[in-house]
């Protein structure tokens, strides 16, 4: 700092730096309290935020009136308050941006920037070289929309944004305890051979209502009086809607067709998703917002297990008629080459961009392209699949890092920072997260009841599932295929990703369901049945 001032009135010549720091404290200050924030939402009334506002704006006022004509202004709301963060405030002042929002290929979209592009935007201004240490990249002119337009847009984000935040850890505690009820409900239905067919459309139901979450944004929820009631009324109603397409259609005359077409509805939203800028993630209550900012853009990990989930079951059910039809070659062809297109939608820079999501789905693809053409599975073909994974997301890495800097994703930034050796933070910061998810009583539930119920069902059929879990197999012998790589994507995908439970609690959330629906339907119980049921000879 060439000239400091401790306040804007003792600085006395405003053309001397070619660069200047304002700091405007007169709206975060009435909010202090010995020095500290108090933890709540709002410390101040209405009319108290009035004057600080003016108060600020005033001093911005004064700062503007002592400028030189043509200097070009940046504002960023760099702080916050209580307990309820907010989407905050970034204005440029500049010819060619008049008018326009703001945005950042930091975060690939025309209206949010973040912090760190603020210092590349102040130097690139200035006409000086951005160090290649510097994080984040300058601002950019997005869309251009009238004033009242643009900020009932801008409010409408942090209200959506912030929203989807404050209810996803209850939309999750429900969801779970949801969940876990139906496989209680399941146990004790099919243990005493009850006609179970309501639980199959149950199920189905509940593997829909994660997509579901995405797909609610297609509707102008944000605009309504009351958001998170409609987001909630509007997942229920597209799982529902899903469920009935599934069962309605020509494919219900198969044990798997239901299945095999939720799998598919899932599998082509996600891909569409990543195809169009993945705006369905962005404020859903299983994706992501900007104001969490742990990602802007791309697949986030709870939707890489729903991609993986549905392409390996789908294809896995579509490959078993092949089979069938004695093409297995190319139900493994099926399988592989789905899968791979999937794979690198997912880890493609500025696609999807997601690093562990490569790097489990490698191995759940091998596995079940291997058991579907009849082959063993070994540890070392396994370990090897995974160490395949890491090549692969290396090799997307450095392809994004041989771009320019302007253009690369966090996949490229990832392999300067490997260079740079300044790597490990980030590592520890993800295995760190990785860890403290492990426990999550929302997310361990859904891993622990689900992964119960279906080994139970395959180890002791008579009792928990009266044998429709592994006659649904010997029928559908693909099916198994496709549920164990399924679950060998969930497992590294949690074991690799920053969220970690979330991945495995998806798999599971999706595919035991799908099982269970295909072996309720392949074995159809009556009540008077006889306590146990014949167990099949091959499993």
């Amino acid at each position: 700092v060439d000239v400091y001032a401790p306040e804007p009135a003792a600085l006395a010549d405003w053309s001397r730096c070619r660069v200047l720091a304002v700091d405007v404290d007169e709206l975060i200050r009435p909010y202090l309290a010995e020095g500290r924030l108090p933890a709540v939402p709002e410390a101040l009334g209405p009319e108290q935020r009035r004057e600080a506002v003016r108060a600020a704006d005033a001093q911005v006022g004064a700062v503007l009136a002592k400028l030189p004509a043509g200097t070009q202004v940046v504002l960023s709301g760099i702080g916050d308050h209580g307990s309820v963060p907010h989407l905050r405030v970034a204005m440029w002042k500049r010819a060619e941006a008049s008018g326009a929002l703001l945005g950042t290929a930091s975060t690939r979209r025309d209206d949010i920037v973040i912090v760190t592009d603020t210092t590349p935007t102040v130097l690139t201004a200035a006409g000086i070289p951005v160090p290649p240490t510097v994080i984040g990249l300058p601002w950019e002119a997005g869309e251009r929309l009238p004033l009242e337009a643009a900020v009932a847009d801008l409010r409408r984000a942090d209200t959506m944004a912030t929203g989807i935040r404050n209810t996803t850890g209850l939309f999750f505690t429900g969801f779970a305890v949801i969940t876990v009820t139906f496989y209680a409900i399941a146990y004790y239905v099919l243990s005493r051979r009850k006609k179970a067919g309501a639980l199959g459309v149950i199920a189905l139901g509940l593997a829909a209502v994660p997509v579901s979450t995405y797909l609610v944004n297609v509707l102008p929820w944000g605009h309504g009086p009351y958001p998170i009631a409609l987001v909630i009324t509007g997942v229920v109603a597209i799982a529902s809607a899903i469920t009935a397409v599934a069962l309605l259609g020509p494919w219900r005359r198969s044990p798997v067709g239901p299945p095999a077409a939720v799998g598919a509805i899932i599998g082509l939203v996600m891909v569409a998703d990543l195809l169009t800028g993945t705006n369905l993630q962005l404020n859903s209550l299983m994706g992501y917002t900007a104001v969490v900012g742990g990602r802007y853009y791309g697949l986030a990990n709870i939707p890489f297990a729903l991609l993986a989930t549905a392409v390996l079951m789908t294809t896995a059910l579509v490959a078993d008629h092949l089979v069938r039809a004695g093409r297995r070659r190319a139900a493994v062809l099926l399988v592989s080459v789905t899968g791979v297109t999937a794979m690198l939608l997912a880890g493609w820079p500025g696609v999807g961009s997601d690093f562990g999501g490569v790097i489990a789905f490698v191995p759940g693809i091998a596995v079940t392209a291997l058991l579907v053409a009849g082959k063993r599975v070994s540890v070392l073909r396994f370990a090897g699949f995974c160490v395949l994974g890491g090549v692969t997301v290396s090799a997307l890495a450095v392809l994004d890092y041989l771009r320019p800097a302007a253009s690369q994703t966090h996949l490229g930034r990832f392999v300067g920072m490997v260079l740079e050796g300044t790597f490990m933070p980030m590592i520890l910061r993800k295995l760190g997260a990785m860890l403290n998810t492990m426990l999550s009583p929302n997310l361990m539930p859904i891993v622990i009841t689900g992964l119960a119920f279906l080994i139970f069902a395959i180890m002791r059929p008579g009792k928990i599932s009266a044998g429709v879990v592994p006659l649904a197999f010997e029928r559908t012998p693909m099916l198994k295929a496709g549920l164990i790589g399924t679950l060998v994507s969930g497992v590294v995908g949690m074991l690799v990703n920053d969220s970690g439970t979330a991945v495995l609690s998806m798999v599971v959330a999706v595919a035991v369901p799908l099982v269970l629906y295909a072996g309720i339907n392949s074995a159809p119980l009556e009540e008077g049945a006889p306590d146990e049921s014949p167990i099949p000879a091959k499993i």
